[in-house]
C-alpha cells in the first residue's frame, strides 16, 4: 500500500468541482484513475460550443462547424473549430505564467510574465483567418489518415495581443536566425512528460510580420482555454497548426525547426504532383506555408427550398492565405458558366472577405450553387478536388450547396 499514490487535495477539489458533487471516499481515490462520471463529458457545454457543431474525436478533442454556422463576419467562439494534438491543460496559473524566448539564434534568453508582455509592448488587434491544413480531407480518395474534416475547420476571429516581432527584437535576434519554433504546456496523449504533442514553427519572415501575434484575447475576451488561454501564437493565413496554443516558450532557430509534427509528412505535401495512393519520400515533401484560395457559402443552408420565380440572396466568405481574393463568382450550371459576386475588401491583411450575390433560377427543379474565388495572383479554386497527397491537405475545391426550386 505504501506504493499506492493518492490524489492530492488540490486535484481532488478540481475533480469535485467538475462533477458538481462531493466524492464520497475521495481520500482513497488512486492517482491517475479517471472517474466514470468524467469519462463521457459533454464537449458542447464543456467548451461552450453550439449543438450544431460536429464532434470528430474526443482524444484529443477535435470538432468542426457546419457551413451555415460560419455566417458571422467575425466568428463567435461557439462556432470555432477545435483541433488539438494533446490533452487540454488543467490548472492554468495566469498570475505565474511566463514566456521564455530562447534558442541558438537569440542574443540572450529572456523570460517575460504575462503582465510584462501586456505592459511593456504595444497591443494590436487584427481579424485573422485560421484554417486547419486538413480542412476538406474527407473528400480525398484514396482516403487520407487523420480527422475527416469536411468544410468547417476554418474561422476568422478578432485577436488582441503583442507582436511576436517586438518581443523577439527585445530579446535580440542573431543574423543566422532562420526559423522560430513554439513550445507549449499541453500534455502528450501518452502523458509522457518527455514528449511534446506538437511543436511547429515558421520562417523568420512570417514570425516578423505585423500580424503575427502573441495573443491573449479573442473577440475582446480572454481566449477560451481550449483555444489557448492564456497565451497563444496566432499566424493568420498559414495552417492553424502554426498558431500554437498555451505557449510558454519560443525558440529562435538557426535551422528549420524540427519539433514534433514538423518532420516526416506532417503538414507537408508532395513538392510535385503524384498519383493517388503513391508513396512519397520525406525529401520530396514540402512544408505547407500560405494556404490556398478558398470560399464558403454560409447562407442559405444547403437543402434550402424556394418558390419558383423568386430570387435567392447568397452570402459567404473567401480567403487566400497571404494574398487577397480579387474576384468571387458563383455557378448554378455545374461550372459551365459563372457570374460575378460582390466581394468586400478584408478588414485587415489576413482577414477573410465577405461576398454576396442575388441568384435567379430559370425554372423549377434541383440546382447546385457553386462558389469560386480567385486570388490576387490570378489563381482560382479548382472545380474538382486538387492533387492527392498522403495526408489529405489543402483541399480547396469549389464549395457547393443544394437548392430546390418548386
Amino acid at each position: 500500500m505504501k506504493r499506492r499514490k493518492f490524489i492530492g487535495r488540490t486535484a481532488l477539489a478540481a475533480i469535485t468541482s467538475a462533477l458538481g458533487s462531493e466524492i464520497v471516499f475521495g481520500n482513497t481515490l488512486p492517482d491517475g484513475y479517471t472517474l466514470l462520471g468524467l469519462q463521457d463529458p459533454d464537449p458542447f457545454s464543456m467548451f461552450n460550443k453550439d449543438s450544431g457543431m460536429v464532434l470528430l474525436n474526443d482524444r484529443p478533442w477535435n470538432m468542426e462547424a457546419q457551413a451555415h454556422l460560419l455566417d458571422d463576419k467575425v466568428t463567435p467562439n461557439k462556432y470555432i473549430f477545435i483541433r488539438n494534438n494533446g490533452l487540454v491543460p488543467e490548472n492554468i496559473d495566469v498570475d505565474n505564467w511566463t514566456l521564455t524566448i530562447d534558442g541558438e539564434s537569440v542574443v540572450s534568453s529572456k523570460t517575460y510574465t504575462l503582465a510584462e508582455l501586456k505592459s511593456k509592448f504595444q497591443q494590436h488587434t487584427y481579424q485573422l483567418t485560421l484554417e486547419c491544413g486538413g480542412n476538406g480531407r474527407s473528400e480525398y480518395n484514396p482516403p487520407a489518415k487523420g480527422n475527416q474534416w469536411t468544410i468547417g475547420a476554418v474561422y476568422c476571429a478578432e485577436w488582441t495581443g503583442v507582436r511576436l516581432r517586438d518581443v523577439l527584437e527585445d530579446a535580440g535576434i542573431r543574423n543566422d536566425a532562420v526559423y522560430i519554433g513554439y513550445h507549449a504546456i499541453d500534455e502528450h496523449l501518452s502523458r509522457d512528460p518527455e514528449k511534446e504533442p506538437i511543436s511547429r514553427g515558421a520562417p523568420m519572415a512570417k514570425a516578423l510580420q505585423d500580424e503575427t501575434l502573441l495573443a491573449f484575447k479573442m473577440n475582446g475576451e480572454d481566449i477560451p482555454l481550449v483555444h489557448g488561454h492564456p497565451l497563444r501564437l496566432v499566424a493568420g493565413g498559414w495552417p492553424a497548426s502554426v498558431s500554437g496554443k498555451w505557449v510558454q516558450r519560443i525558440s529562435v532557430r538557426n535551422k528549420e525547426h524540427d519539433g514534433p509534427k514538423m518532420t516526416g509528412d506532417a503538414y507537408r505535401v508532395p513538392c510535385n504532383p503524384v498519383a493517388p495512393g503513391e508513396k512519397v519520400s520525406e525529401k520530396d515533401m514540402c512544408i505547407i506555408e500560405s494556404m490556398p484560395v478558398k470560399s464558403l457559402i454560409t447562407y442559405p443552408k444547403t437543402g434550402a427550398i424556394i418558390s419558383e420565380g423568386k430570387k435567392l440572396n447568397i452570402r459567404g466568405h473567401a480567403w487566400a492565405g497571404e494574398l487577397e481574393v480579387s474576384k468571387m463568382e458563383y455557378s448554378i450550371d455545374f461550372g459551365a458558366t459563372w457570374k460575378v459576386c460582390t466581394i468586400e475588401k478584408p478588414a485587415n491583411r489576413l482577414a477573410w472577405q465577405h461576398f454576396s450575390a442575388q441568384v435567379s433560377f430559370p425554372k423549377k427543379g434541383y440546382y447546385e450553387i457553386w462558389s469560386r474565388a480567385t486570388d490576387s495572383q490570378g489563381t482560382a479554386q479548382p472545380m474538382l478536388i486538387p492533387g492527392w497527397n498522403p495526408k489529405g491537405y489543402l483541399n480547396n475545391a469549389c464549395q457547393r450547396i443544394a437548392i430546390k426550386v418548386g
